[in-house]
């Protein structure tokens, strides 16, 4: 069976959690991201640069450089982060890989797997990042 999210996915989520749980328009570096979330620094950089390139994440050059979020974190959902980094195609296709996978032609999870499926997604696109703040401090061991 396939995860519902990629590694790169997961570190995106990972760190716009934690820079939603920051001071608004707090600048931060790839490296302080890193070390905080225990994820290799060319990793984050490459990640941030995706969600730069998506509107989410706006970058700052130089030597106090670093990357903040573009947008509120109330207007941001789990989706959206989802959405640019590995797209909805895993909300679209048959869990266990076939091709030919349809309601009409199902594999032998179709149902089971597409009522996870879609509360995954509700709850995703539900789910504002701003929500998150105290459980992502207490989760890095911040509080």
């Amino acid at each position: 069976m396939t995860v519902l999210f990629s590694k790169k996915c997961e570190y995106g989520l990972q760190a716009i959690l934690y820079m939603a749980a920051q001071e608004e328009d707090r600048i931060c570096s790839a490296e302080e991201i890193s070390n905080k979330l225990s994820i290799p620094k060319e990793f984050v950089s490459k990640i941030l640069q995706s969600l730069t390139l998506n509107g989410i994440v706006e970058s700052k050059k130089g030597k106090t450089g670093g990357f903040k979020l573009s947008i509120n974190p109330s207007k941001i959902k789990l989706i959206d982060i989802v959405e640019a980094i590995d797209g909805l195609e895993s909300f679209n296709s048959c869990v266990l890989g076939f091709s030919n996978c349809s309601p009409k032609n199902p594999c032998p999870v179709h149902k089971e797997w597409g009522e996870l499926r879609n509360k995954a997604y509700e709850m995703l696109s539900s789910e504002t990042i701003d929500k998150f703040k105290e459980k992502t401090l207490t989760k890095i061991g911040v509080l």
